[in-house]
């Protein structure tokens, strides 16, 4: 099963939600900034967002709570070969609050993620079949001589995503609450 196969299946099985989808930003998208005639952007206009792994397939996740309650949301960059989960946010210089990264396996297994070539703190969410979250782990960054394979964080899962340092502490993740992935 191809990756848009396996993401379309899980979002409809999830929470009715379907599709992956790709962003890119061509300087013609709404929000974008109007330059006025001396070339500045208007008072109004929204920045553009930087992109973090522009080359990366993309998925909006959401987060609900067992109430159904919406608990926050990431664009996730989609890691789903063996070389992009290998290679995962190392050697990535920051992550904005609202993006991640969202690593997908064929089945829920045991699995061991490390803090590689990593700069900053995250958390690392796992997540079984049917998008329930069974760990969370805060995985500070590598100190100043650690080059991060010695931080292992387990869990068990399909999915695991991972987000900025304490980002499910801010929004209130735990246990128990339901990833679940937007495409169109």
């Amino acid at each position: 099963m191809d990756r848009r196969t396996c993401l379309m299946t899980t979002g409809a099985a999830l929470a009715g939600f379907s599709g992956c989808l790709d962003t890119a930003n061509d300087g013609d998208e709404p929000g974008d900034a109007t330059p006025v005639e001396d070339g500045t952007p208007t008072p109004d206009a929204t920045p553009t967002p930087a992109l973090v792994h522009e080359s990366y397939e993309t998925t909006e996740i959401s987060v609900f709570s067992e109430a159904g309650l919406e608990l926050g949301s990431v664009t996730a960059a989609i890691a789903d070969t063996r070389e992009l989960r290998i290679l995962g946010l190392s050697d990535t210089d920051s992550l904005p609050e609202d993006r991640g990264m969202l690593f997908v396996y064929g089945s829920v297994a045991d699995r061991t993620f490390v803090m590689r070539r990593m700069n900053f703190g995250i958390d690392i969410i796992y997540a079984d079949s049917a998008g329930t979250i069974t760990n969370i782990h805060h995985a500070p960054a590598p100190g100043p001589d650690e080059d991060g394979n010695a931080q292992e964080y387990p869990g068990r899962g399909q999915y695991v995503l991972e987000v900025n340092y304490e980002w499910t502490t801010r929004h209130g993740v735990e246990a128990g609450d339901r990833l679940a992935f937007d495409s169109t």
